[in-house]
């Protein structure tokens, strides 16, 4: 498929009013790619992963870390906050055997952790994440591509 930005020229400005909602600075920009990548784990999307790795890398994450957000229940290397916020992403992604997927346990330990402004933060970083999930899906960016031109 050809650049979806070129077809509907309207969802650059989407594109960048979620990028800016969610650099209000009251998340860290690594949690937010965090979620991030582990949504486009979730989805099994390779594009969104290798994009999200990539952001991690540029602000200096370690391996361990970026490596172990796909097991990051067990792992070390994640703060509080950071595994709050990843637990999130789940819930909204992943179908609940018992139908609710935030249930009021899981946003009261997110709260623990997190202000109004920075949940609310939190669910445009997801909402961001999940409105890019079909275009990553169906028109098949390549990975590795910049981030700006990845049809091309």
């Amino acid at each position: 498929m050809s650049d979806p930005v070129k077809l509907v020229p309207e969802l650059a400005e989407v594109s960048a009013a979620l990028f800016k909602a969610t650099g209000n600075q009251s998340v860290p920009r690594s949690t937010i790619s965090l979620v991030q990548l582990r949504a486009g784990q979730i989805v099994a999307n390779t594009y969104l992963t290798v994009l999200h790795t990539g952001f991690l890398r540029k602000m200096g994450e370690s391996e361990e870390r970026i490596t172990s957000v796909s097991s990051w229940q067990d792992s070390p290397y994640f703060t509080a906050p950071e595994r709050a916020a990843l637990a999130l992403v789940e819930a909204v992604l992943q179908p609940s055997a018992q139908g609710e997927r935030v249930s009021d346990e899981l946003y009261a330990s997110v709260a623990e952790h997190y202000d109004e402004k920075a949940l609310a933060t939190l669910m445009i970083a997801i909402g961001q994440v999940n409105f890019f999930i079909p275009i990553a899906l169906i028109a098949k960016p390549v990975p590795g591509r910049s981030f700006n031109e990845p049809w091309e």
